[in-house]
């Protein structure tokens, strides 16, 4: 092959190779990734990290059976014993009916160029790398004498080469940046103590935020909530700010996605077609979002990826599914939503998954609030997948007459999914991807909040 070197080149010979040694069919994923961070505290350089890694996931079919492996050794006849064994492997598994690869009319016949890299930015020296981590710091800090303190300041960035290929008949491959910032100032008044952080993430520096603006929206966040107290337990309405507002969404993924619902661990499974959230909700996982931080041209099935509505005006339209999920649950298709790590199966999951915004000003939905909680942050694991039922660790900020008043920590909300979903009342229209679940700010009816 022309190329011995090429992740493209060599997931081809993988699939050769295991053909030739008796698989009945087979796919390859090879992924190369380089990463490097810095972070400072205090304004002095604390750890810089560079990390290379170069591997190889082999899927072997013996008929209904099947085996999947990594490795990094692919010089010389490594790669050819490293296919035999899989193939071994898989001779030695029970069979299952739903296992195998996608049609070859159903493989990606494009592969779109979605901005997903911005090489440029990889180019920045180690000293330009510390300088924005220390004027991030230095910007958090410098807003309040009361900024005594940080946890430090981190920037990464890093990029990946992805290539597939499988003996149906598919071969590509893509390649991705991602670039990001953030700062944990600390705060002190009174003899307490309060953290907070903030951050941005993007595929491209140049859309990246500012160091500044991460810095001074971190020393907000920390400076309100100083003097923060519990509340009385009560049912109020509760807005949840874009951040904690996407943690809602990020239960939703987990409850639709293919492998969850055949193993019956989804409080979502069996309501296709069913009402399940209010008609201000609509839900949208979509792989192809031009420079989404979770976008790629086809899934780890060579299938290409989609829009795909999930939940429309509160109705659950979709699921997320690979193949073998399809399968098993007597579905129509995949979704193209395959994912894998490269020694692992694949498995349905969320792409850019977000919550379509509103016709609402966050301002506009807080002042609709006369007694409530403004959630900026939540702790704990209190949420039950298979029943939905949801109680986690909550502070924020009071709202008294649809104005914020103080900063409220030490208590719990509580409900569950299913009905937090179809209460909710209003979005709002400040939708912003700095992750690949996503929302705008949320206010959902009623809820329990227990404090003191």
């Amino acid at each position: 092959m022309s190329n011995a070197r090429d992740p493209v080149e060599y997931t081809a010979r993988a699939v050769e190779r295991a053909r030739r040694a008796g698989a009945t069919a087979c796919d390859a994923v090879m992924v190369e990734v380089e990463s490097s961070s810095t972070s400072v505290r205090l304004g002095e350089v604390e750890t810089v990290k560079l990390s290379r890694e170069r591997r190889l996931g082999l899927r072997c079919f013996a008929d209904q059976a099947s085996a999947v492996a990594s490795t990094a050794d692919l010089d010389g006849d490594a790669l050819d014993a490293f296919a035999q064994q899989v193939v071994d492997m898989a001779r030695a598994v029970a069979p299952d009916p739903f296992a195998g690869l996608p049609g070859a009319a159903s493989l990606a016949t494009d592969v779109p160029d979605l901005e997903l890299a911005d090489p440029a930015g990889l180019e920045l020296s180690p000293e330009e790398r510390v300088a924005r981590a220390r004027r991030c710091e230095a910007a958090a800090l410098e807003a309040d004498p009361r900024l005594v303190n940080s946890e430090g300041a981190d920037f990464s960035l890093g990029s990946a080469r992805v290539a597939y290929a499988s003996s149906a008949g598919f071969s590509g491959s893509y390649r991705s940046t991602s670039y990001s910032l953030s700062v944990a100032p600390i705060a002190q008044e009174n003899g307490a103590m309060q953290r907070d952080y903030w951050y941005d993430a993007s595929r491209s520096l140049a859309r990246l935020a500012d160091p500044e603006s991460i810095g001074r929206t971190a020393a907000v966040r920390t400076l309100r909530r100083l003097g923060a107290r519990p509340v009385p337990t009560q049912q109020v309405p509760v807005v949840f700010d874009p951040q904690t507002a996407a943690t809602l969404l990020s239960h939703l993924a987990g409850a639709v996605c293919g492998g969850t619902l055949y193993r019956r661990a989804s409080f979502l499974l069996d309501k296709l077609g069913a009402e399940i959230a209010s008609p201000h909700v609509t839900v949208i996982d979509d792989g192809r979002l031009l420079r989404g931080l979770a976008s790629r041209p086809f899934d780890a099935e060579g299938l290409a990826t989609r829009r795909t509505v999930v939940v429309e005006r509160g109705t659950l339209r979709s699921y997320l599914l690979d193949g073998y999920a399809a399968r098993k649950l007597a579905l129509e298709s995949s979704t193209g939503s395959a994912s894998r790590s490269v020694g692992d199966v694949p498995g349905a999951s969320p792409t850019n998954f977000h919550l379509a915004p509103g016709p609402h000003a966050p301002a506009d939905i807080i002042g609709s609030v006369q007694r409530g909680l403004y959630v900026t942050s939540l702790s704990g694991f209190g949420v039950n997948g298979v029943t939905g039922d949801y109680s986690r660790g909550a502070s924020g900020i009071w709202i008294e007459n649809g104005e914020l008043t103080h900063p409220v920590e030490e208590v719990t909300i509580a409900g569950n999914l299913l009905r937090m979903y179809r209460d909710i009342e209003q979005v709002g229209d400040d939708l912003t991807f700095r992750s690949s679940i996503a929302s705008p700010t949320v206010k959902i009816r009623l809820m329990t909040v227990a404090g003191r």
